[in-house]
């Protein structure tokens, strides 16, 4: 009562300065309560946070969205899907601390030059943060707290295990989790068994996964499937005797532009 009478004596600009400055204060409640996220070094998420918006979405329109989602330890999980993960996502991820700021910074200049938040930038760190903790929603407040939260994430966690939480939590269609559900849903075979080709198709879905399917040979998707693939064999991740047909770019330019170091990546703890 007494807060309300104050506020109403207030002038226009006082009024004004004193809710700007509610927004502050709740603006830095948001952006630095952060969760504790050291439980994951040894506990397995049931869930997501992006997997109860999901659901919650669906309730809301009158459906009801059936969760697949099976864990499956990192070593279960076919090296070639990793491999594809990592050049399609980051293939920083060994080098960075949660946040690639040169992408980031780059990201950050098209959002401005275009007026809109668009262009991502983010590490699988920063992804993990947001499939866990956040939403999709891009909203600066948003990124802030899922940079903080990346940090947190890689001091508690380490590598390893960020990506093996990452690889079971990322979402492949709708009410598809992970990298177990995702390959007997498309390609009726456990993680373990995916060949390059197959593990490149999932890769290639995750940047939008309930527009892209990767069992549909779109245009879109097989020149994407195809790049990755040959990011793979720039990297030194195929011998370059696998058959796999239709890959039209140049490995050269594929190396020079990931800027990937072959043994780099290959013997980063898989």
């Amino acid at each position: 009562m007494l807060i309300a009478a104050y506020f109403r004596k207030l002038t226009i600009w006082g009024k004004l300065a004193a809710l700007a400055a509610a927004a502050a204060l709740a603006s830095a409640a948001y952006i630095f309560w952060l969760p504790d996220v050291r439980s994951l070094k040894t506990r397995n998420p049931k869930y997501t946070s992006y997997m109860l918006i999901n659901e919650r979405r669906a309730a809301a329109a009158g459906k009801r969205l059936d969760r697949s989602f099976t864990w499956t330890a990192l070593e279960n999980i076919s090296p070639h899907l990793k491999h594809a993960v990592l050049v399609a996502e980051d293939d920083g991820f060994y080098r960075h601390k949660g946040v690639d700021w040169e992408s980031t910074w780059r990201a950050a200049k098209t959002d401005l030059k275009t007026g809109r938040l668009a262009r991502g930038g983010s590490t699988i760190t920063q992804q993990l943060a947001r499939n866990l903790y956040l939403s999709p929603s891009k909203n600066p407040l948003r990124k802030i707290k899922e940079i903080l939260i990346a940090r947190r994430l890689e001091d508690a966690l380490g590598k390893r295990r960020i990506f093996e939480i990452y690889l079971n939590v990322a979402e492949w269609g709708k009410g598809i989790y992970g990298a177990q559900a995702a390959s007997r849903a498309y390609f009726g075979k456990d993680a373990s068994e995916l060949t390059p080709e197959e593990a490149a198709a999932l890769a290639a879905a995750l940047p939008s996964p309930r527009r892209y399917n990767p069992v549909k040979k779109t245009r879109f998707m097989e020149k994407s499937k195809n790049r990755i693939i040959s990011r793979m064999r720039a990297s030194g991740f195929l011998p370059e005797e696998t058959d796999i047909e239709g890959l039209d770019e140049s490995i050269s330019a594929i190396a020079a532009s990931t800027g990937t170091a072959a043994v780099e990546l290959s013997t980063a703890a898989f």
